[in-house]
């Protein structure tokens, strides 16, 4: 098995000011072509913590991938550190001043300096990668049996060299086993109820195939993956198994990761039965209705959204009754129920979604517990209510009720059918 590390480097990440999602893109694709990412490291910009990271990786890993610390100014160390590591020195490479000067021209309003011209200063030994979007080429150096592979830790300037270069550069270099991997999304059942149901299926699974839960908030997706060297057979196997999981699972199994998101399969029901919908969000602060417009091809189904987070908002706005408000509170089944059929007369929508609740740390205009949580469903005929209590913890108590809120929308339409 080819195995791999990433180093990211930098201290804006290690002091949280980014987030590295470099290593993510990166492991994905590594993973993709067969390449088992065994570790992933982030160090500060400084000299010796690279250079221990480089000396305890050679030999150890196949292949090193590092980003960051390519750029012009004086915190960017990687290329010194990498002379220093492989016994080089930095050169200049009047083709790279050349892109570097060809960018500025075109695309930077700002005259180019002394700095940017720095950057076309290389290591002697090194191959470089091209870095069509950006100043800080890429660099490929061998150091016994271990690849290093440095790359700028622009996200957008990384995922171009890593998919146009990397991934081609490794399976030239190394003879990559295929991977086949489905991801199939389930809602409205917890991780361990599904895991006693595959329990069989498990145990029955050959070596080279690996079954991964992965939960989060409400739904949990099952990631089936498998490795070999004959692709058809892979294949074959792959569709047999996972026809087991849909018929073992049922229809807690929306589909799979790559095309089937509930809000995508939503808009699909809509689209063909020719129905509409709208929302009326109070603690979800509009959410649901994001997910719901992020799928192209939406305004085909979606008529919009009322965000009535104030309650003035929901008396004035959505018709909420007052006397509503005040002898039931407005986190209440009640409540919710209006917002629901109110926003589908006002926005003129065949279903309507409405969530009301404390997401806490602080009650707002209710005294109910913290965590008490009123979905309600207007369908063509009735209005449906469903209460909830996800605990104290706010961010949990939005997210988990945005999937819950999709989950029951996507059942009452699939029973609509």
């Amino acid at each position: 098995m080819i195995s791999a590390k990433i180093i990211t480097i930098g201290d804006e990440i290690l002091i949280g000011q980014i987030i590295d999602t470099n290593s993510t893109f990166i492991s994905k694709q590594l993973i993709s072509i067969g390449v088992e990412v065994r570790e992933i490291l982030t160090i500060s910009d400084n000299k010796e913590d690279i250079l221990n990271a480089f000396t305890d990786s050679v030999n150890k890993f196949d292949v090193i991938i590092t980003t960051g610390g390519l750029g012009p100014t004086n915190d960017d160390i990687t290329k010194e550190v990498f002379c220093e590591f492989f016994n080089d020195k930095l050169v200049h490479n009047s083709d790279l001043l050349v892109h570097i000067e060809t960018l500025f021209k075109n695309f930077v309003d700002n005259p180019i300096n002394e700095l940017n011209r720095a950057q076309a200063f290389v290591p002697s030994k090194a191959n470089l990668i091209e870095n069509k979007f950006g100043t800080a080429a890429g660099m490929i150096l061998k150091k016994n049996n271990s690849f290093f592979i440095s790359l700028p830790g622009v996200p957008y300037e990384m995922k171009s060299m890593i998919k146009n270069s990397v991934i081609p550069f490794i399976k030239k270099e190394f003879n990559c086993p295929v991977i086949i991997k489905e991801t199939l999304l389930t809602y409205g059942v917890g991780e361990s109820t599904i895991a006693k149901k595959l329990k069989d299926f498990e145990q029955n699974l050959p070596q080279n195939f690996k079954l991964a839960y992965l939960p989060n908030l409400g739904r949990v997706r099952l990631r089936l993956i498998c490795k070999g060297s004959d692709r058809k057979r892979l294949e074959n196997e792959m569709d047999f198994y996972i026809s087991q999981l849909f018929e073992i699972l049922g229809k807690i199994v929306i589909g799979f990761e790559s095309i089937n998101s509930i809000e995508s399969e939503i808009g699909k029901i809509l689209k063909k039965s020719g129905k509409t919908l709208s929302t009326a969000e109070s603690f979800t602060g509009g959410l649901i209705s994001s997910r719901i417009s992020s799928i192209p091809g939406a305004s085909t189904y979606f008529k919009g959204s009322i965000v009535a987070y104030d309650t003035k908002i929901k008396k004035e706005i959505l018709n909420v009754a007052e006397k509503e408000i005040l002898d039931y509170s407005v986190v209440s089944s009640q409540v919710a129920n209006s917002m629901a059929l109110n926003a589908k007369k006002i926005l003129k929508s065949d279903f309507a979604i409405a969530t009301t609740g404390n997401a806490g740390p602080e009650k707002g205009d209710s005294d109910k517990d913290i965590g008490l949580i009123y979905i309600s469903i207007a369908t063509l005929n009735e209005v449906k209510s469903f209460e909830f209590n996800f605990g104290t913890n706010r961010e949990k108590n939005i997210n988990k009720s945005v999937n819950k809120a999709l989950e029951l929308l996507f059942s009452e339409l699939s029973s609509e059918r």
